[in-house]
């Protein structure tokens, strides 16, 4: 599996339930556990019940199985603690850049189509491809009926991988998918731009005109579901996402990050200045985001960025898929500046430990910068008259 996958299940399973052995019924009424056969007849009702026909339903359970490599992954999740400047520069290089370009002149007839239908930039659907499965390359080797009928099954999360069943059932029976033969990602998603089957039911779009949607062997049917899928994640037609910009020396950056509530202009009049020299979004909201600080990397977020805090909440990995989608679109590569030291594993696990002991809520000690910690730094920075850019740095674990 490609690591883009690893990294977008991850954002699913911030939905983890307790595991229990034993057969139940979820908060949602979904049966769990207990024999499979018993589980597969219950799976084959329901999706009777809903509309699929018995035929449908039998072959596409037919042979099903517990898949132990995808129960084994499921509980082996992946921790993510590279830098952005680490991760960028792995995911954003130079060959995926150049392969990206020829994909939109390739299928640039498609992509113009996109945008006119969906309203979505081509670098933005372009990069969301590569992201997922550098273009198709890497779609995953698990079989994707048995990997949805173990995690429905698996009492951990049934109420989030029963329906998927139920609409794989569905893309059964309208000749979209072998049961047999389908693979994918372990915990089911499908595909060049890697859909659950319910996501692919609801915006799957026939982008080659042969009467289907087939994610994973057509390049046009996933452009088009793609881009049907980001305009339904909110994106604005016509909108920047990402803008890099360069700082001043003083700003107050207690206002950096997320949930300040400032526009892009008020930014502009502080000094905040776009390398690419645009500023006729002044009026649209705009988030200054210092993904290692106030001497790294900048860049200005724009509403449109919110579609990718939707797709997966791990901010480096979000950063640098609209990073991509900038780049794709005719950005330069941004400025790496001389970022202050971070702080290793053990410092950052170390840092969060006195952090909660100080009563911030930073989630659980795992040495990962995410949103908690790095609201907690920037609040302990504010309060030591520290510029509060949210970089932890060994300076202020010593402090701590």
């Amino acid at each position: 599996m490609a690591v883009s996958t690893q990294l977008a299940t991850a954002t699913l399973l911030t939905l983890l339930t307790a595991t229990t052995a034993m057969a139940e019924t979820s908060a949602s009424g979904t049966v769990c556990g207990g024999d499979l056969v018993g589980f597969l007849q219950g799976v084959k009702a329901e999706a009777v019940a809903a509309g699929a026909s018995a035929a449908a339903a039998d072959t596409a359970l037919a042979n099903a199985e517990i898949d132990q490599k995808v129960l084994s992954r499921d509980r082996a999740q992946g921790i993510f603690k590279q830098t952005f400047i680490e991760f960028s520069t792995r995911t954003v290089s130079k060959a995926r850049i150049e392969q990206g370009k020829q994909k939109l002149q390739q299928y640039g007839e498609v992509f113009r189509r996109a945008e006119q239908e969906y309203g979505v930039a081509p670098g933005v659907i372009a990069a969301f491809w590569a992201m997922e499965t550098d273009f198709g390359a890497i779609q995953g080797d698990f079989n994707t009926r048995n990997a949805l009928v173990t995690l429905a099954h698996d009492c951990r999360r049934p109420e989030l991988f029963r329906p998927q069943l139920l609409a794989l059932i569905k893309m059964v029976e309208h000749g979209d998918l072998d049961p047999q033969t389908n693979t994918g990602a372990w915990a089911g998603e499908i595909g060049q731009v890697q859909m659950l089957p319910k996501d692919i039911i609801a915006f799957g779009v026939d982008g080659d005109g042969d009467g289907h949607v087939r994610l994973k062997t057509s390049s046009p049917d996933a452009i088009m579901t793609a881009a049907k899928f980001i305009q339904h994640l909110g994106y604005k037609r016509g909108e920047p996402w990402l803008q890099e910009v360069t700082l001043p020396e003083n700003l107050p950056w207690e206002k950096t990050g997320f949930d300040a509530g400032m526009k892009a202009g008020d930014w502009f009049k502080l000094g905040v200045t776009p390398r690419d020299g645009n500023t006729k979004f002044s009026e649209l909201e705009g988030e200054l985001l210092l993904p290692q600080g106030r001497k790294g990397p900048a860049f200005l977020a724009y509403p449109n960025f919110g579609i990718y805090l939707e797709w997966n909440k791990s901010f480096i990995y979000t950063t640098s898929a609209a990073y991509l989608a900038t780049r794709l679109s005719g950005a330069e590569a941004y400025l790496k500046g001389e970022p202050e030291q971070g702080l290793n594993d053990v410092q950052m696990k170390e840092l969060q430990t006195k952090l909660k002991a100080k009563g911030y809520e930073v989630g659980e000690i795992d040495g990962i910068l995410g949103g908690g910690t790095r609201d907690a730094v920037q609040k302990e920075q504010q309060k030591r008259g520290l510029p509060a850019d949210g970089w932890p740095t060994p300076a202020l674990l010593s402090a701590l």
